[in-house]
This record gives C-alpha cells, sequence and structure tokens, in this order.
C-alpha cells in the first residue's frame, strides 16, 4: 500500500507529530515540585472549555453545498451518500471540517490538508451497500451484521477505485479503520504503516461518533469524549495525535473556524462556474396516497373537542363534529371558508375582538411555530364561550407550511377562576417585560427541578444565555431598541423549548432554560440551534442588523447543589464570552453511578470528626488537566482552601442537609486529598506502542467537621453525593490500589 507522507514538524504544539516516541517523564522530584507549583494556584477561578455537539444537516443545508463543491465531480458521491442514509452524510461532513480545523492548527499542507478532506468526506461511502436494518438497529448487532458492516470499507474501495479516485486517497480511506497497535483483524496495519491523514481521521471520527446521539445510545460530553480517546491512546489511536486534538480546543475556536469558512467557501465559486452546480437535491416527496385511513378518521369525528384543519390560505378543509357542537356551524358551511376571527367573532381575554390580520391561526401558519391562546368565540346559543386554541403549523418535507391543525377546546367552566389565580400567577412569577419567569421564580424552580431529578436518576441541564454586546446596542439605537432586542430573544428561547422546560430572565439581558431530561450533549445542541436562529434573525430596531448570544451549558452532577450548579453554567457562559462570543460552551459531566465504599488506606495525621470516606480516584490524564478540573469543583462548589504542602491539599465545603420537612442547615465537610502522578507501563502483542503513560491518583477522605456529625444518616449520604461530584469533575474512577509508599511528613493544621 502506498501511505499518504505527513508534514514536516515545525513546532510541537502546533504542527502535526512525526514521531510515535512517548517523551520522557520527570523524576519523583520533579513531579513534587510540579504537583506543590500547581496546588499553590487552586484559589484562582477554574477555566474550562466546551463545545457544542453539532446538530445533523438537512435536506436544503448548505452544508450539502459545501460537501458537493469540496469533492468536484465526486460529489455525486456524497449526494448518493446523503439519499441512503442522512445520519451518515452528517457525520462524514462534520468529521471533514473538524479535520479540516485541526489540521489549521498543525500548520498542515496544502495538498496534504486537501488529501484529508476528501479521504474525510467520503471515509463512509461504503455504506451506501449496507442495509438499513443494519445500520439504524437499535440493540446490539450479532455477528453476521458486524461482519456486513465490517464489509463497507471494501465496497467503499471499489466504489471509489470505479470512480478513477486516485489509489493513495482510496487507501487511506481502508486504513482509516486500522487500530495503531495492529489489533484490527480486517485492517492488518499498524503504526508508521497507517497513512498520516488515516491516523488523524480515525481520531476524529471516533469523537464525532461518541459526541453525537444514534439509535442504540445516547451522545457524550465533550470532556468524556476526550477522555476516552486517551485511555484508548497508544492501543486504537497514535497517542502522539490524540494529545494533539486533545490541545485543539484550548485554542480560539472562533479563530478556527473562520479559516476554515473562507477556505471551504472560496471553492464554491469555480465549481459553480465549471459545472454549473446547483445545491437542490432530489429526495422522495412523501404523500398519501390513499387519504386519511378509516382509524384516523373515526377518532377526529368523534372528539369533543373541536378539530379543524387549514391550508396555506386559511381556507378550511376539514371541520369535526366537535367543532360543530362548539360553535353552531356546520361543517357543510364552514369547509371553504377561511378561518379568520370574524367567521367566529373571535375575541381576546379582555373582550376585544381580534382583528383578521392578528388571527392566532394566521401567525401559526406564516410563522411556522405552536400557537396557544384562551380567546372567546360565539356559541351554538349566542353567547360568548371561553375556549383553549392550539394551532399547529404542518410543514412538507422542504419545511414550507401546508398548512395548520386547530384544537379548541371549551374551557368556560374553569376560565373565571383560572383567570383570577393566573392574574395573580403572573404578576409573582412572570418578568413584566418579557413574560417569561422572572429570578425568585427560576430560583424555586431550579431546585425543585434539581431534587426531581435526583430522586428519579434523569439528567437535568441547565442553560445560561447572555447577548453579546448588549451595552453597544443601548449606546447605538437607544434602551428602546435594546427593551426589544431583548425581548426578542425571550420570545426565541420560548418558541426553542419543549413541554416541561422553563426560560427565566436572569437579570439584564442574560436568561437562563432550564431543561427536564435533557443531557449535556442534548442540551448544548438545543442551545446551538438558539444561537444560530438569534444569529440569523435581523431585527428592524436595529436598522434590520442581527444580534448575537453566547451561551453556557452544564448538566445536572451527583451531589450538585443549585449554587454549584448555577456556578458552572454561569462559568460556561463566561468562557464562551472569552473565547469570542457568540458561541457555546459545556462544562461538567453529568450524572454517574453512585460511590461505593472502600476500604481504609488513608494513614496521615487528620483534624476534625472522624472519617466517613477514604477511597482513591485515578484519571488517565497528566496532573496538570487533573488540577485545572479541581479548580472548578474548588470554584464551583465556594470551597475553602485550608493547607497544602508539596502533594497535600485540604478543602473545606459547606452543604445544605435537610432536617425536617422544607427546613435546612448547613453542615461543613473536610476533604483531605493526597495527589500523585505516576506513569504506566504499556506495551501490546505487536510490541508498538510501548512506553509510560501517565495517570494521576488522587487520595481522598471525606469527613465532617466535627465528629458528632458523623452519626447521623443525612450525613454520610451527603458525603457520598460530595465524592460523586468531585468524581464527575476530575473524570475520575475509583480504585482499590494501595496509596504512594512515601509519606509526607504530619504538618500542623490549618487556622480557619
Amino acid at each position: 500500500m502506498r501511505p499518504v507522507d505527513a508534514p514536516p514538524t515545525t513546532d510541537s504544539q502546533q504542527t502535526a507529530p512525526q514521531g510515535e516516541s512517548t517523551p520522557p517523564h520527570k523524576g519523583e522530584a520533579g513531579n513534587l515540585q510540579q504537583i506543590s507549583r500547581l496546588l499553590s494556584e487552586l484559589e484562582s477561578a477554574a477555566v474550562e472549555s466546551g463545545q457544542a455537539t453539532p446538530a445533523p444537516i438537512g435536506p436544503n443545508d448548505p452544508g450539502l453545498r459545501l460537501a458537493e463543491a469540496r469533492l468536484g465531480i465526486a460529489g455525486a458521491l456524497f449526494t448518493a451518500l446523503r439519499c441512503k442514509n442522512a445520519a451518515a452524510a452528517a457525520h462524514s461532513l462534520r468529521v471533514a471540517i473538524g479535520c479540516s480545523r485541526w489540521a489549521v492548527a498543525l500548520n498542515m499542507p496544502e495538498k496534504l490538508r486537501s488529501q484529508l478532506e476528501f479521504v474525510a468526506l467520503l471515509h463512509d461511502i461504503g455504506k451506501i451497500g449496507v442495509p438499513d436494518a443494519v445500520l439504524v438497529k437499535p440493540g446490539r448487532l450479532t455477528n453476521e451484521e458486524i461482519d456486513v458492516l465490517e464489509s463497507s470499507r471494501d465496497l467503499g474501495r471499489h466504489i471509489l477505485q470505479t470512480t478513477g479516485a486516485p489509489a493513495p486517497l482510496v487507501e487511506a480511506m481502508v486504513a482509516s479503520a486500522a487500530h495503531f497497535d495492529g489489533g484490527r483483524q480486517h485492517v492488518p496495519l499498524a503504526g508508521d504503516q497507517i497513512p498520516f491523514v488515516s491516523r488523524m481521521l480515525a481520531i476524529v471520527d471516533a469523537y464525532d461518533s461518541m459526541t453525537t446521539d444514534h439509535v442504540y445510545r445516547p451522545a457524550r460530553s465533550r470532556e468524556r469524549a476526550l477522555s476516552e480517546l486517551q485511555q484508548c491512546a497508544g492501543s486504537q489511536f497514535d497517542p502522539d495525535l490524540v494529545n494533539s486534538f486533545c490541545d485543539l480546543f484550548s485554542r480560539d475556536q472562533s479563530e478556527l473556524e473562520r479559516d476554515v469558512a473562507r477556505r471551504w467557501l472560496s471553492r464554491l465559486g469555480d465549481f459553480e462556474e465549471s459545472f454549473d452546480w446547483k445545491p437542490e437535491l432530489v429526495t422522495a416527496r412523501p404523500g398519501a396516497a390513499g387519504g386519511p385511513s378509516p382509524f384516523e378518521t373515526k377518532l377526529i369525528e368523534n372528539m369533543h373537542d373541536a378539530v379543524l384543519f387549514v391550508d396555506s390560505q386559511l381556507v378550511i378543509t376539514r371541520w369535526n363534529t366537535g367543532a360543530e357542537r362548539l360553535t353552531g356551524v356546520a361543517a357543510s358551511a364552514a369547509v371553504g371558508k377561511k378561518m379568520l376571527p370574524s367567521l367566529l367573532d373571535m375575541s381576546d381575554d379582555t373582550g376585544k375582538l381580534i382583528e383578521d390580520l392578528r388571527c392566532p391561526v394566521l401567525r401559526s401558519v406564516k410563522g411556522g411555530v405552536q400557537v396557544i391562546e384562551r380567546i372567546s368565540v360565539m356559541g351554538r346559543n349566542g353567547r360568548s364561550v371561553a375556549v383553549d386554541l392550539h394551532a399547529m403549523p404542518v410543514p412538507d418535507p422542504k419545511g414550507d407550511t401546508l398548512g395548520a391543525s386547530v384544537l379548541l377546546h371549551d374551557a368556560s367552566s374553569v376560565a373565571t377562576l383560572e383567570e383570577r389565580c393566573q392574574a395573580l400567577h403572573t404578576e409573582m412569577t412572570k418578568d413584566p417585560m418579557t413574560q417569561v419567569a422572572n429570578r425568585a421564580e427560576f430560583d424555586r424552580m431550579l431546585a425543585s427541578f434539581i431534587d426531581a431529578h435526583q430522586e428519579t436518576g434523569l439528567p437535568c441541564s441547565l442553560i445560561m444565555a447572555d447577548i453579546d454586546r448588549f451595552k453597544r446596542i443601548n449606546d447605538t439605537y437607544g434602551h428602546q431598541a435594546g427593551d426589544a432586542a431583548i425581548m426578542t430573544f425571550a420570545k426565541l428561547l420560548k418558541t426553542s423549548c419543549r413541554s416541561g422546560d422553563l426560560v427565566a430572565r436572569y437579570g439584564g439581558e442574560e436568561f437562563a432554560v432550564l431543561c427536564a431530561d435533557c443531557n449535556n450533549a442534548s442540551a448544548a445542541r438545543r442551545a446551538e440551534q438558539m444561537r444560530k436562529r438569534l444569529a440569523e434573525t435581523s431585527h428592524s430596531e436595529l436598522g434590520g442588523n442581527p444580534i448575537t448570544a453566547s451561551f453556557g451549558v452544564t448538566e445536572l452532577q451527583p451531589g450538585d447543589t443549585p449554587e454549584s450548579m448555577l456556578r458552572r453554567s454561569d462559568r460556561g457562559l463566561l468562557l464562551a464570552k472569552d473565547q469570542g462570543r457568540n458561541q457555546v460552551v459545556q462544562l461538567g459531566d453529568g450524572m454517574g453511578d453512585a460511590p461505593k465504599a472502600k476500604k481504609s488506606w488513608w494513614k496521615f495525621p487528620v483534624w476534625g470528626g472522624a472519617k466517613l470516606i477514604e477511597t482513591r480516584l485515578v484519571t488517565n490524564v497528566p496532573i496538570e488537566i487533573a488540577v485545572e478540573k479541581l479548580r472548578g469543583f474548588i470554584s464551583d462548589r465556594d470551597a475553602k482552601i485550608l493547607h497544602i504542602t508539596e502533594n497535600e491539599l485540604r478543602l473545606q465545603v459547606t452543604e445544605l442537609i435537610a432536617v425536617s420537612g422544607s427546613t435546612v442547615r448547613p453542615q461543613d465537610f473536610m476533604i483531605d486529598m493526597l495527589l500523585s502522578q505516576e506513569h504506566i507501563e504499556r506495551t501490546n502483542s505487536s510490541g508498538l506502542a510501548s512506553g509510560k503513560y501517565v495517570q494521576t491518583n488522587a487520595d481522598v477522605t471525606i469527613r465532617p467537621k466535627r465528629d458528632r456529625d458523623r452519626r447521623q444518616k443525612d450525613v454520610s449520604e451527603q458525603a457520598r453525593r460530595l465524592l460523586g461530584s468531585l468524581k464527575s469533575y476530575l473524570m475520575a474512577k475509583e480504585t482499590s490500589a494501595d496509596p504512594p509508599k512515601a509519606e509526607p511528613a504530619p504538618s500542623e493544621p490549618a487556622q480557619a
């Protein structure tokens, strides 16, 4: 096989690595000095980075145009893959853009970068020949199905060869499935035998797969995906390239995005002029060949609520028996007429007649959004009847609105009482300008969200959003324009939420969104959709210019309190601002398994109450990264650093514990940590990737500050939740390994 050459190395951090050797590690004395120096910086605020999970492309997405123009005449292959499996095409496009972004950071030569992008875009082309039953199967694959999936590489090789693709690119595509240690039987390559672009592609391919939702598993967080790559370094992936890829996320993402955008967009014009290329795709347009089924007709006609269908011109096409009973208008008289307020004498909650231009059904059809309102209509007895109107737009496969389904529910029996209660509730819980929840309601709901999701074990996420450069908007266009921007942003957030979510105005131009039953990756993807919609919306009050916003996303973690979850999300928001604004940053790893008790090993002098927990946490990251994550734990928990020596750390954390009913009391915990860094010798059957790999150990004990507190059951449970939170921040696992043999000299307790 002809390998693809690797680029020359000019800088160990900014260019592609050449060798496969592991750099020598420092001695034990150097490790202790390094740990001591890093621990001394723990009192500063933690800084972590995040990235939203990209959303899949649709049939009209500009990403298809980028892919086809980038591939040239081979763009037809990508179109074929898109028609076969849209998810595979979307994955290939994200992988190609990710590889291109990485190539920018490595200063990769132009020719090699183009080869990398070509191979990335078509690395899954062989899946055209894999049955859908295998590609989208939600359960575990059988051995026969695995063999079918493995054969897609050979199918891809055959497809590319028959289209005249250069041999090095074909072989690079096949070699991307090889394992670095040579353990993949279907692709017997190892180490430097694997082309450089194939080793890069394998890493980005695995990262995107882990951070994307699949039918057989949900998406993982960015931190968890990077941790998995680190664990597989040396076996499945090139360890030097894994380190380079992880370092990529510490760079300014906006700068890399601009470079990639300029590169890809610059190729569109020439391709269009030469080939008269058009981005439209020919897609199947599903339709109802035989009309509605008898089951649907029977259900609609026998519903007690009024159900009516309208087309894009608001012409009524369906009027069920419930609508006749509620309004007194027969179906024969209603069908064919326009669904306008004047037809039913619609009025708002103040009794004022609704103008035809303000029709809620019209807003649903024209705006493509659901509309839910309490209105009044003229009933069959000539009296006004309060109804709940729910209009739902009906789009076609291209996204154009075909019409709307309208549901009218008789609410007259409870309207008066509801109106009185709603007025009081709105005054107490709503922000008067935006009509979303106010700060007090958010604080109450955040605590309820956390309690409910911790009891059920379901994920729960928090999104903090802030309009970028809002002061400039006020200074340039005036405060009325600023208020309009805030109200537009609030409306966008509300329309982007699901039932059970909560949108609140946290203060000024900052908003919070509580996402029920939603993990970190899903919340980040939803925040990215909100960000894109806002950036694409023009505002007449701002001279037709758009506004942008930054987002911080986090998921509920073991042992979280409302304060710690809010601080972590706010840190993500501040990090998004620092990294260039108009982006989404996610922090945290989500809910994990409850920690189990371990055998005692702590032998150092202690102060305070008797220990409740003692265990060892192991994380497969260098000490620098572990300490950065520890910074986040200290910042979000508002912990006090009481004591630091060469490799020891003592923290005091205050937790709130329920005593009875709604009564809570503060409880102080002491956390002792003994940090050590060691290098683990690894090798494999092929003798490749042998060397020492770094891991960080944290020997932890948790105890109440006062000895009498340890007898309370709630204190022990809170200590276990505190350990779970620490594990989530460090991305660590518990182990029963013995602590380091060298014991530091005892030191006096620090003064609180």
